[in-house]
Order: C-alpha cells, then structure tokens, then sequence
C-alpha cells in the first residue's frame, strides 16, 4: 500500500528561463544430472587386479526459466481497446514551455477512476474527437505516460501526458496540423477524453531499488522518466525505497523548453547522492570545441563513467525521444567500448537480451 504522494505537482510557468565478464546464477534446484553407464577397470592393490566400479555423472545443461528485472508482476494491458475506449475527463491542461519557445508542450491530466491500472513507464492510447477524411473516427495515438501509478494528485484515480503540439508546413506551403496532438493541447477541463490501453513493457521500471538508472530524453521523451522519478523521490511505498542512483539526460533546444524543470531540482535538492541532473541545450550551450551540446554531446562529457556504469549487472538504460538521438549516443558507446576490445554492437544485445538496454524512440 502507498501512502500518500509527499510533494504537490510543480509545474514551470510560461516565462522564458534561459566488459567485465557478465555472469548468471543457477539455483542448486535447478541442476540436474544425468547418470550414464557404469564403467569398471582393474587397479593394482598389492600386486593383485581389483576391480573398482565408478560411476560416472555428466552434468546436463541447466534449464533456467528466464526472470525479469522488470516491475512486472501482474502488470495490465490492453485492457480498453479502440471500439470500447475508457471515457475519462480533463481535469488540467496547462502550456509548460516558455512563450518563446519552438513549439509548445502542454501537460495534462485526466481522470480515470482507477480504471486505467497503468505501471511506470507504460503509455495510453487517445483517439481524438471526430473523423478523418474517410469519415471514418481517427486512429488512436500512442503517448508515455507522465505520472507515476499513483498519478500526480496521489489517488491512482488519474493518468498524466507530456505531449508537444505538432504544427508543421508541407511541400505545398500548407499549415498542417497534428490531429491528436491539437486535440489534446487544446482540452479544456470537463472535456471527456477517449483512452486505450494501457500498452507497454518495454520502458518498465527495474525492480531492483538499488540499481542504477541511466534516463536519456529529448523533448517529450522526458515522460516515462517523470513517471520514474516522481515513485524514487516524491513518494513513499511501504514495498519499494529508492537507494541506488537516477541519472537523467534531458535534451532540448532553448532553455524555455527545458521540461519539469523546477520538478527535477526538488528532486536533486531532496536526494543529491541519488539523483544526477543534466540538462543539454542545443542552441543556447556549447562543449569545450564550440560544438552543439545534444545529449550525446552532454553525455561524451562523462563517457568514461558511463562505461564503466554499463559493465555492472545492476545498470539499465532507458532511452525515449527523437530517433536521431540513438545513433550519437551508440557512436559514442562503440568507440568506448572498442578501446576495451569489446564490440559494441554485440554487447549492446547483451545488455537488451538482460533488460538493461531499453529504447522507445519515435
């Protein structure tokens, strides 16, 4: 049982801010050996042939049922579907990037009576109100979730999304207008809300309280993460304390972009030997050769550290945003990685086949 959620939602206003060998273990239950024939042969025992009888045992592979490091025990999916969504309500909907801003991201909330037993790092479906041009309902959309399981207001009676407006010109010098994302950044409180799901075990939250947990966002990547950050640091569960160490990347392109800012250096003011905060903003920072800091520039500045955090057992990895951000983030890694004489590529699907290597990029 959770008790109740130990800091209230903080939400910026619109002003401008500027290898070591990897190794498993086999519980005894689990081995299992096979007999074979018995041999005999002569030995010599005071000049006379005795007979000794041995038997001889090989040991069979051992057939270990794969366990997951992943938080999820009886976890829910799909439990609404598009023809018989769950009508929730908008219960706050407010612009979280500054006015000057490239593009806006609002965050929202809307009501789910407990209906919607959603985990960490799982997403809903919207379908937008209305039909496409086939009149035909619009298609649901796919969004991470921004709250904890206990939702921002502490009651499991709510559910939170991070999403970006998407306005954009096409080759016809058009406007053209996200469908979803439009219809959600423009809700207004009371508005009903028709969701699916929840889907998703790709970005769940590892069990282990005292791993270490490398978050690595760009834009509104950054909601399973608060999701994450909100159980390890705003909230008390008699079955689960944080002890290990959050690290999180946020990439974005102005400083009036930079999203739960003020969220994040509670965090760090609250538990500073758990909580790392790095923020990478391309158009207004620069590394020491004048280059743009993306995230994986910000994170090349620890590169050595982070390496050495990707040989342990108890590390995993979350990466969610913009697709153009995996290939910076493995060029990095494979050079690291070679110096080690290691390939990175194959280590990597080490590090995904253990669950320690998790991505969702769009």
């Amino acid at each position: 049982m959770a008790a109740a959620v130990s800091a209230a939602v903080s939400l910026p206003s619109s002003k401008s801010t500027s290898l070591a060998s990897r190794t498993s273990i086999i519980s005894p239950e689990k081995i299992c050996f096979n007999k074979v024939p018995l041999y005999y042969r002569n030995v010599s025992s005071g000049g006379k042939l005795v007979p000794i009888r041995a038997q001889v045992t090989t040991e069979a592979p051992a057939k270990v049922e794969k366990i997951s490091k992943k938080q999820d025990e009886g976890i829910v999916t799909n439990k609404f579907k598009p023809k018989e969504p769950y009508i929730g309500r908008c219960l706050l909907n407010t612009k979280i990037t500054g006015d000057d801003a490239p593009g806006e991201t609002w965050h929202m909330v809307f009501s789910t009576e407990g209906e919607v037993p959603y985990r960490e790092g799982q997403s809903i479906g919207v379908i937008a109100d209305g039909v496409d041009a086939n009149g035909k309902p619009h298609k649901l959309r796919l969004y991470s979730i921004a709250s904890s399981a206990l939702g921002d207001f502490g009651d499991s009676k709510t559910v939170s999304l991070c999403v970006k407006r998407l306005v954009y010109t096409n080759d016809k010098g058009e406007i053209v207008k996200g469908v979803c994302s439009n219809f959600l950044c423009d809700l207004k409180p009371g508005a009903e809300v028709k969701i699916t799901g929840p889907v998703g075990k790709e970005m769940l939250m590892p069990k282990d309280p005292n791993a270490t947990v490398i978050m690595l966002a760009t834009g509104t990547g950054i909601a399973p993460f608060r999701s994450f950050l909100w159980k390890m640091f705003f909230e008390k569960h008699e079955d689960y304390k944080f002890n290990g160490l959050a690290w999180l990347f946020l990439g974005v392109p102005t400083g009036s972009s930079l999203l739960y800012k003020e969220e994040f250096e509670k965090m760090k003011e609250k538990a500073p030997e758990n909580f790392r905060l790095d923020f990478a903003v391309s158009r207004e920072q620069t590394n020491e050769k004048g280059e743009k800091m993306y995230i994986q520039t910000r994170m090349a500045q620890y590169a050595e550290e982070l390496w050495e955090l990707l040989k342990k057992d108890n590390t995993f990895v979350y990466m969610c945003g913009l697709k153009g951000m995996e290939k910076g983030i493995d060029d990095i890694m494979t050079s690291l990685a070679a110096r080690d004489g290691i390939d990175w590529a194959e280590y990597k699907r080490t590090l995904k086949k253990a669950e320690q290597w998790n991505v969702e990029v769009y």
